[in-house]
This record gives C-alpha cells, sequence and structure tokens, in this order.
C-alpha cells in the first residue's frame, strides 16, 4: 500500500493531560500500535501534541529509526499482554515519567530509557510522552494510570480519569492490579524510597 493512500487513522491517539498539587503537569498520548505503512501519519499527531517520547510496549510493528528520524525519542519496553508490568518495566516507565517531566523532555545525549536512541525536546510547551501497545486499552493505559498514581491520584480515580478519555481503556484484571497499587517513588509529589511490588 503506498502512502499516499494511508490519510487517516482508525483509532485515535487519546491526549490524557494532568497537573499534580505540585503543579507538575504531566501530559500522555495513548495510541494503538503504528504499523509501518501508516507510522507517518501517527508520527504526524506526535509531533501535533508535542510528544518527545515513544514509549513501544508490545512487539514490533515499525521500524523504531523512523521514529528517531522524526526528533522522537523511542523506548522499548515490552510485556506480556494482560498481565502486570515487571518491576523492571515500572523502573524503566517511571524513569522516562520522572526525567520528561522534571526537565522538559528528553536531550540528545539520554540513555536512561530502555532501548533506543535519543531524542529532542519537541518545539514549545508541555513535552508529552506517546505509550503504545497492539489495541491502546491495556498495557499503555495501565502504565500511564501508574504514572498518576505516582504523581498523587488515587488509582480509582486514575482509572475513571483516563476511561474518559480513552474508551474501552483497562479491564478488570488491570483494574484490579491497579487498585493494589501502591506508589513506589513519589507521596505528595515528592521522591521517596523505591519499592516495587507485583501481584502474584
Amino acid at each position: 500500500m503506498a502512502l499516499a493512500q494511508v490519510s487517516s487513522l482508525a483509532t485515535k491517539p487519546s491526549l490524557v493531560e494532568w497537573v499534580n498539587r505540585k503543579g507538575r503537569k504531566l501530559s500522555f498520548l495513548i495510541m494503538d500500535a503504528p504499523k509501518a505503512h501508516n507510522l507517518p501519519i501517527y508520527l504526524k499527531e506526535c509531533k501535533k501534541h508535542n510528544v518527545v517520547r515513544m514509549v513501544r510496549v508490545c512487539e514490533k510493528t515499525y521500524p523504531a529509526d523512523e521514529v528517531e528520524r522524526a526528533g522522537i525519542a523511542m523506548s522499548e519496553m515490552e510485556y506480556d499482554d494482560g498481565m502486570a508490568p515487571p518491576p523492571e518495566i515500572i523502573r524503566s516507565w517511571l524513569d522516562v515519567v520522572d526525567a520528561t517531566f522534571r526537565s522538559g523532555g528528553p536531550s540528545a545525549n539520554d540513555s536512561m530509557h530502555a532501548g533506543g536512541g535519543g531524542g529532542g525536546a519537541g518545539e514549545g510547551g508541555t513535552p508529552t510522552v506517546a505509550v503504545h501497545c497492539v489495541a491502546g486499552l491495556g498495557r499503555a493505559p495501565v502504565l500511564v494510570a501508574i504514572a498518576l498514581i505516582e504523581n498523587g491520584m488515587e488509582s480509582s480515580e486514575a482509572v475513571e480519569y483516563i476511561r474518559a478519555r480513552r474508551r474501552g481503556a483497562i479491564n478488570r484484571k488491570q483494574l484490579s492490579y491497579l487498585e493494589q497499587y501502591q506508589r513506589i517513588r513519589h507521596k505528595g509529589g515528592s521522591l521517596e524510597t523505591e519499592r516495587i511490588w507485583t501481584v502474584v
């Protein structure tokens, strides 16, 4: 299929923005997985929302170097569909969130993410982290919920907040996981001793 024939996305990306009590603004773009043939449309949508990093949490469906050539840093954080994110994924994800929203975006020399190269901080405004799984309804929204919880939102509120912006997001099993999730880094917006736990 020629790129010129692809002009729109079947599922529109969902912007999730929130400012915590400390004034820290978080901005995420939850998407389904781009494919090689429609990646340019996703990248255009990312630029529109000042995306500085794309996090892929599913199998590869497009070349990461195309994303990086567009000036967006790429992180690989794949984990099994329907499962809770493992501790190392949570750490990597929170590293990305902290680096992006503490400093205004990743630098060209940023290497703290899991896999992939660096990227620019975008064209002004609040930086955004794009995150996607296959359909953009499970793994990606779970990570966004974790970021919101870590920054002061209650778990039930985080789920409702995301679902209001991304219809069908977060299934019952994922909801149960998030209801039991405890902050590992932030209490009231400040850094605390890291505690990683998992649900068995």
